[in-house]
């Protein structure tokens, strides 16, 4: 048996052993809590910024040239009419934005007059011929007869030169009509058409009308880099081709790509 003062000292050891022992264990409880708390208010942030840059953002305003500069050696062939980018099709050139663009997806809406042609230029160097020194996307009337004897390379959608838009078929090949482009219509201009173009990083998809057409690995095409130095590039200007037929865009949004998968096989 111990003493009366044994007990007491034992009885105030094991209190304070016990207090230490919660203040340790509230201590750690604390800290996880924290980094946990950390990790989720970093991690929101970051998918939040994430999530910012992959909002859609306008490129081209619905009412004036503002962020874009006409190249041309006759200016004054781009106007904005009732929300419409319109290009008389005189002095050829092209639209270019004020600033160059590395990785984003594009989309817009475009409308040419019975054989039309224009294009939509990616990572343009800002001189020379766009569909060289930069990437261009074909915008065409595939139906008229003037092209009735085009490479595949030049049909609506393909990366100018480089990669047919699927089906890589001319007008003479059955699969024709599974073009995703559409021909005029009574009012002699194409229906309103659908283009979304990704370009990121070495890969380029294009979906015309919803319909996928085009999904490229540039380093796929070393044979093309000779005559189209514009593959190689990383960033650049984004311009729309005045080929003195006249044309018609609107709806010109943009945004941050995102992850990307490798191109489609």
């Amino acid at each position: 048996m111990m003493s009366r003062g044994t007990d007491r000292r034992e009885f105030l050891s094991r209190i304070a052993a016990g207090s230490a022992s919660l203040l340790v264990a509230g201590s750690a409880l604390a800290t996880d809590a924290e980094k946990k708390g950390g990790k989720g208010r970093k991690s929101g942030g970051r998918k939040g910024k994430a999530k910012e840059s992959r909002q859609w953002k306008p490129l081209f305003n619905g009412t004036d040239l503002t962020g874009w500069k006409e190249m041309s050696s006759k200016p004054g062939q781009w106007k904005v009419v009732e929300g419409v980018l319109t290009c008389s099709g005189g002095g050829g050139g092209w639209l270019s934005t004020t600033e160059q663009y590395a990785n984003y997806e594009i989309a817009l809406e475009f409308q040419l007059p019975a054989g039309g042609n224009s294009g939509v230029f990616l990572r343009h160097s800002g001189e020379g011929d766009g569909a060289y020194t930069g990437m261009e996307i074909q915008a065409l009337d595939d139906y008229a007869k003037m092209y009735d004897a085009l490479q595949p390379w030049q049909y609506c959608g393909s990366l100018y030169g480089v990669v047919a838009a699927a089906p890589a078929v001319s007008k003479r090949d059955p699969k024709w009509q599974d073009r995703a482009s559409k021909p005029p219509d009574a009012s002699g201009k194409t229906p309103w058409q659908k283009l979304d173009i990704l370009c990121a990083g070495r890969r380029v998809k294009v979906t015309l009308n919803d319909k996928p057409i085009v999904d490229a690995n540039l380093d796929d095409h070393p044979d093309q880099f000779a005559k189209h130095p514009g593959l190689k590039r990383v960033a650049g200007y984004i311009g729309l081709q005045n080929h003195s037929t006249g044309v018609y865009y609107r709806n010109i949004m943009i945004r941050d790509p995102g992850p990307q998968e490798p191109a489609a096989k």
